[in-house]
């Protein structure tokens, strides 16, 4: 459960829902498949270790786990957050960090909106969509072991360093 004074203060890095929503619009693969995910996945656990920061992270396509790495540090706690992350990509399209922001604009209870157990979602950042043009929600990226901020920022370098390497993002 989050800390009452996460809750009271914010943590959201000064994130607004509407930049966020426009990160993912920028963020749209043309296509996603197991190689894509691989490759995503890889790109995750190089960026991370080079800097030697320890998450965990998993790649899914819908919700098969594709790729999945536990660098130092990180234990089942770390799969537990990732699947609360990545159920609520699933259930509303958009990123964890997203809800969360949004959330926190109109001062909503969130789980009480979308009626789900805060013990089965987490609207914390580092859950993030994998969209596809044409198609939408093709899978999830997602981040845990960092603080939420720093999780999501991971997460769009990520996204962001593949589509440059498929010559998509300058």
């Amino acid at each position: 459960m989050a800390d009452e004074n996460d809750k009271i203060n914010g943590t959201t890095g000064g994130f607004t829902s509407a930049g966020l929503k426009a990160e993912e619009n920028a963020l749209v693969l043309p296509a996603f498949d197991i190689a894509a995910a691989l490759e995503i996945g890889k790109i995750a656990y190089e960026l991370a270790t080079s800097r030697g920061i320890n998450p965990a992270i998993e790649v899914r396509i819908s919700e098969w786990i594709v790729f999945h790495a536990s660098l130092p540090g990180t234990d089942t706690t770390n799969d537990w957050w990732m699947g609360r992350k990545a159920r609520v990509v699933l259930l509303t399209g958009h990123s964890s960090m997203h809800e969360r922001v949004l959330a926190e604009e109109t001062n909503i209870d969130w789980f009480a909106k979308h009626g789900v157990e805060e013990e089965q979602y987490a609207i914390h950042g580092g859950g993030l969509p994998i969209n596809v043009a044409g198609k939408g929600l093709a899978g999830i990226l997602l981040i845990s072991g960092l603080p939420q901020v720093q999780d999501h920022l991971l997460g769009v370098e990520v996204l962001t360093e593949y589509l440059a390497r498929k010559g998509e993002m300058a």
